[in-house]
């Protein structure tokens, strides 16, 4: 039996080590065209390990793409998003969970029936309500949304309230504290996994939107980085060293924020009951 255990576990983990190995292929390649110059990156044969690493090329994609303008545009959008999205879920799901009133129950379906309308269907609707605002080329049609909730992190985070004991709420309630005060004081503490979870998974969204940027924004000094570097795709097609220096420049804030906070992602992910 312990022979067998053994194994199972030696082809798990080949399993395993073979599938990261598939999936970490795509990006060697990117690293190391990044790091080649524009006489090596098609040559046959091709050259798997740069002789000479040309770092530069990633400062050439920065001078560019005017990397900080776009990047300050970023960051804008991401973090008055993630901000909204905690806000108003967190609000959101905490009367789903813990208040009583009338209609619950159906206005809670009625959120979860949402989830199910493709967002291609209200695409053009919210493009016109914001142009009837006057909100084209601006970042409120981006951020304002955010601030109304989102169904599924709503149906994320009441799970994870459900978990809560009651009996929390009604030691908090002797003692004085209100509804709101049990909220920040009592619950936000104990949530921390879940909104680390939905901090993740809004910024991956955010910080890779292509279409909601393309849409509602026009002016060159109002671009995300996700339409600099479509626009840089253009401009410089045939520079496959410095497309995918500005490649990897654009994705290694996703990269960092998972690894930094990967374990509040796995703890709210299996608390929460997410699977897959």
């Amino acid at each position: 039996m312990k022979q067998q255990k053994w194994t199972m576990a030696l082809i798990n983990y080949s399993l395993l080590a073979l599938i990261s190995i598939v999936l970490l292929v795509p990006f060697m390649v990117m690293l190391t065209t990044a790091l080649k110059d524009s006489a090596t990156v098609l040559s046959i044969p091709p050259e798997i390990i740069p002789v000479k690493a040309h770092w530069s090329n990633f400062m050439t994609a920065i001078e560019k793409m005017d990397f900080l303008l776009l990047l300050r545009n970023t960051l804008i959008h991401t973090v008055s998003v993630i901000i909204g999205t905690l806000i108003s879920c967190s609000l959101v799901a905490y009367g789903f969970a813990r208040l009583q009133f009338a209609g619950r129950n159906f206005w809670f379906l009625v959120l979860i029936v949402t989830m199910i309308i493709p967002g291609q269907i209200t695409m053009i609707p919210m493009y016109i309500m914001m142009r009837w605002v006057g909100w084209i080329d601006t970042f409120y049609p981006l951020i304002v949304p955010a601030f109304f909730g989102t169904a599924f992190y709503i149906f994320l985070m009441r799970q994870f309230f459900m978990t809560i004991p009651r009996e929390l709420d009604d030691a908090a309630t002797i003692d004085g504290c209100g509804p709101f005060r049990i909220f920040y004081r009592i619950m936000l503490p104990l949530v921390k996994p879940v909104l680390a979870t939905i901090t993740i998974f809004t910024f991956m969204g955010i910080w890779n939107d292509f279409l909601g940027p393309l849409i509602y924004l026009q002016s060159d000094n109002m671009k995300t980085l996700s339409l600099g570097l479509y626009v840089f795709q253009g401009t410089h097609a045939t520079e496959w060293n410095l497309l995918m220096a500005a490649s990897i420049i654009v994705m290694l804030p996703c990269l960092l924020i998972f690894f930094f906070f990967q374990r509040y992602f796995i703890e709210g992910a299996a608390v929460s009951g997410i699977k897959g």
